[in-house]
């Protein structure tokens, strides 16, 4: 591809960035197209910017040269153009879908008014506008409702928490962090959590949103059980951004379909990040994003050679507070399966807890909390897929630290 060809990027998060600054650096510029009226940001750390840990500012990207904020409204695949909100024409010759994800905003009586807005004090986690609207409407004793425990409803809470407010997390599941998490780690979580003065209440399911003069201020569960609340958290997961896709008549089952090359169904548009579905998995994380963009613009630029294989994701949280940090690292398969070895090390004076699964001689997973310290050595191992050495190497990798 020569360095003139018009690559237009739709979606300025992590994914968009990341693929449009190294394009740029690799002589192929690209039109980045953002619809948020903000500079990008880092998504993921919005908790801390809701904590009151980090200015806005402090999780600004370095923009690219080429930034245009509007909102794209339609493709014409035929003509190779995109609209736009504001009247204006795009014509590319590569077109990227970045486009990210939407939060879930779950079924509940009451959670929306006439006009299909969210009532006064419930909020989406997902942008910045939400974390800087809940930013200001937290105070001192405002009781807030977290609906979701997983990373993202356990992140809210603890920010809540940390800026003073009553918390109560509502999680259907029977633990935090399911998806991640084996219960012994769960149950760490929920003792850091129960320290902040966070009330958790598992298995439990929200029925409706009691609100007066548009206003919220309860929550009420499936027992019938109600819960005050002045403000409401929507942390129940996020769906793939697919409507242009779908609209372009793009093939999409539970995010855009790519291939190793990160195209779709029209060999002239690409997907990477969120919205993008690769070999049957929506990944929906940071590390995943960045690698398809680093082997995006590696393509773009002429490598032909250039693909993305799949990532073997690890989720690492890290909750400040009162006392010291609560850090957690999970990667692979933390739920041994019948035949697996385990070994597990646990100190309750530290506070650390430190699991592995191995199956056939290899490791398909982990769950460290506390002390990261081993984890470098431990997600080395589990990316390799390489059998084990027999000389006792999973005490050595978990007691020892091998560079994070």
């Amino acid at each position: 591809m020569t360095s003139n060809t018009r690559v237009v990027v739709i979606g300025a998060g992590l994914a968009g960035v990341r693929l449009a600054r190294r394009l740029g650096e690799l002589g192929t510029p690209a039109l980045l197209v953002g619809d948020e009226e903000h500079a990008p940001y880092n998504r993921v750390l919005l908790a801390e910017v809701l904590a009151g840990r980090y200015a806005p500012e402090v999780i600004t990207l370095p923009p690219p040269t080429g930034l245009l904020r509007t909102r794209v409204t339609g493709i014409d695949r035929a003509a190779r153009t995109v609209s736009c909100a504001d009247g204006m024409s795009i014509a590319y010759d590569t077109l990227v879908l970045a486009t990210g994800s939407n939060p879930v905003l779950p079924p509940l009586r009451g959670l929306f008014t006439p006009d299909r807005r969210l009532p006064e004090g419930v909020h989406a986690f997902r942008t910045l506008d939400d974390c800087l609207g809940l930013a200001k409407a937290v105070r001192p004793g405002t009781r807030a409702v977290v609906i979701g425990g997983g990373l993202l409803g356990v992140s809210a809470a603890r920010a809540l928490a940390v800026r003073g407010a009553q918390v109560v997390l509502a999680q259907q599941a029977e633990r935090l962090m399911e998806r991640q998490l084996d219960p012994d780690a769960s149950r760490l979580v929920l003792r850091h959590l129960t320290d902040l003065g966070v009330e958790v209440h598992t298995e439990c399911r929200v029925r409706d949103v009691r609100c007066v003069a548009g206003a919220v201020r309860s929550v009420e569960l499936a027992d019938g059980y109600a819960l005050d609340a002045d403000l409401v958290v929507l942390a129940c997961g996020v769906r793939p951004r697919t409507g242009l896709a779908e609209h372009a008549g793009l093939t999409v089952r539970k995010g855009v379909l790519v291939d190793d090359e990160l195209r779709t169904s029209d060999p002239h548009i690409h997907a990477i990040g969120d919205c993008a579905q690769h070999d049957g998995t929506v990944y929906g994380l940071a590390a995943p994003a960045l690698e398809q963009a680093e082997a995006l613009a590696e393509l773009l630029a002429g490598d032909t050679s250039a693909r993305y294989r799949g990532t073997r994701s690890l989720t690492r949280l890290t909750l400040t507070g009162p006392g010291s940090p609560f850090d957690l690292a999970a990667f692979g398969e933390t739920e041994a399966r019948p035949g697996d070895d385990v070994v597990r090390l646990t100190d309750a004076t530290r506070g650390t807890y430190r699991k592995v699964v191995v199956r056939d001689d290899r490791l398909v997973g982990g769950v460290l909390v506390g002390e990261l310290g081993t984890v470098g050595a431990l997600a080395r191992a589990w990316e390799g897929a390489e059998p084990l050495p027999d000389d006792g190497p999973l005490l050595h990798l978990l007691t020892n630290d091998g560079g994070s």
